[in-house]
């Protein structure tokens, strides 16, 4: 007898992976004011990833989260939206999307402050988050404005109001969040196969 997985499965394994990552960062430190302790564990830094060959920090970072505050905040709008996009997708390309997206978003924000001359330490599961979203709103419009009992205005509403509070607030990294909506977007349109009636 066949036992099928979860239709939240990957999204539950995602969520558990950035508790248990922030977990072991506790550990070692506090994860809201230690840089080094950040910058240690894989947190994104531009110099060390470019000049020092560490890409592996556009992963990880994805894992990484400056407080119990932060975790908390993206792990909420993960559960929130994370299923619907996981079942419209299926547990692998859903996988893809969010880990490639969330690479390209740490990708995006390195390029955005090399240019503006900054080399800021970030770190947080936002940018895949925010392809999530970015990947709903395509789903959702293809199937002519809804997914289940989300809309695409209540999508696009979450994104901006998501956005004015990046912007409103400090030391949030708004690049890595536009890039991953963007980035979530575009994936899905490769990735998202509409069933055939």
């Amino acid at each position: 007898m066949k036992k099928s997985l979860s239709p939240n499965a990957v999204t539950y394994c995602l969520m558990g992976v950035n508790l248990l990552y922030f977990l072991f960062l506790t550990l070692h430190g506090r994860t809201e004011y230690d840089m080094d302790l950040m910058l240690c564990y894989g947190a994104v830094y531009e110099p060390l990833i470019f000049q020092e060959h560490q890409y592996y920090r556009l992963l990880t970072a994805c894992f990484m989260h400056f407080g119990i505050e932060h975790l908390v905040n993206n792990m909420l709008v993960l559960f929130v939206t994370g299923g619907y996009l996981e079942q419209a997708l299926g547990h692998v390309r859903y996988l893809i999307l969010y880990l490639a997206a969330g690479v390209l978003a740490n990708l995006i924000s390195c390029f955005w402050n090399a240019g503006l001359g900054e080399a800021v330490v970030s770190a947080g599961a936002s940018g895949a988050v925010f392809a999530v979203v970015g990947g709903l709103l395509w789903v959702a419009l293809r199937n002519r404005g809804r997914l289940g009992n989300l809309t695409l205005r209540q999508l696009l509403i979450m994104a901006v109001l998501s956005f004015y509070l990046g912007f409103t607030e400090g030391g949030v990294d708004n690049a890595a969040h536009l890039g991953g909506l963007v980035s979530g977007f575009l994936l899905a349109i490769f990735l998202y196969w509409p069933k055939k009636d």
